[in-house]
């Protein structure tokens, strides 16, 4: 692990997937979309999913597409997966909101999340989310998990006016923290928008790899949010998902 530098004033995080089990939640949204459309293969849609997803959304960030084109995009790729050649817009959109009415319902936190941040809340850091989800929606996951009092600061993409790794996001959050860039660490999942944007912002990335499945050379990693305790010098707290 390389050297940790001093504890930060400041920690800014991603939610989906480092606070919030949104794998989940977009398999139980994915699932409804296949049942629809009569799709029989989960590992497909879901290797698909992705892609597109990385894709279209990437896009999206970069301007290219609008909200909804994107959303179109990504639900046409697993229509025509599934043997729909052709697929109008209302139903794409109409399949995109039965996928965010399902996603909803599978909105959980990792089991450590509540916990850590009540730590780092009662110890005084000033914490901030950093996304590059849709603003609206992210705001309703934190209310209905019941996160957002611990946060001073909730920067999202669509209203930031640049996404992750732009430094600009990262910037716009230490300064709603009142802090400087420098003083403040960044914990993601995504080695490119977490990390690379993180360390183009002059914020140290801590990556989290929460399923075993990455390797982040050179980069501070952790597996769980109780690690995130001992690296800022507070005691770890055993994660049971509730306070």
């Amino acid at each position: 692990m390389p050297n940790i530098p001093a504890a930060p004033m400041a920690i800014c995080f991603d939610l989906d997937d480092t606070l919030i089990d949104d794998e989940a939640a977009s398999s139980t949204g994915l699932r409804a979309v296949m049942e629809r459309l009569g799709h029989p293969d989960f590992a497909a849609a879901r290797s698909l999913w992705d892609v597109q997803t990385e894709i279209s959304f990437g896009a999206y960030l970069r301007g290219d597409l609008s909200l909804d084109q994107q959303r179109r995009d990504r639900i046409r790729a697993l229509a025509v997966q599934a043997g729909h050649a052709e697929i109008a817009d209302q139903h794409c959109d109409d399949l995109y909101r039965l996928y965010l009415d399902a996603h909803r319902s599978g909105w959980q936190l990792f089991s450590d999340t509540l916990s850590t941040l009540h730590a780092l809340h009662s110890a005084g850091y000033r914490l901030a989310i950093v996304t590059n989800g849709v603003e609206a929606i992210q705001h309703a996951k934190l209310q209905a998990l019941e996160l957002s009092p611990y946060f001073h600061a909730v920067v999202c993409s669509d209203t930031a006016g640049s996404g992750k790794p732009d430094p600009a996001i990262f910037h716009m959050a230490a300064q709603r923290l009142g802090v400087t860039p420098s003083d403040c660490w960044h914990v993601g999942d995504l080695i490119h928008a977490d990390g690379v944007g993180a360390v183009a912002a002059r914020m140290h990335p801590v990556m989290i790899d929460r399923r075993g499945r990455q390797r982040f050379e050179g980069v501070t990693t952790i597996a769980s949010l109780d690690e995130l305790l001992r690296l800022v010098g507070l005691p770890s707290v055993a994660a049971s998902g509730s306070l």
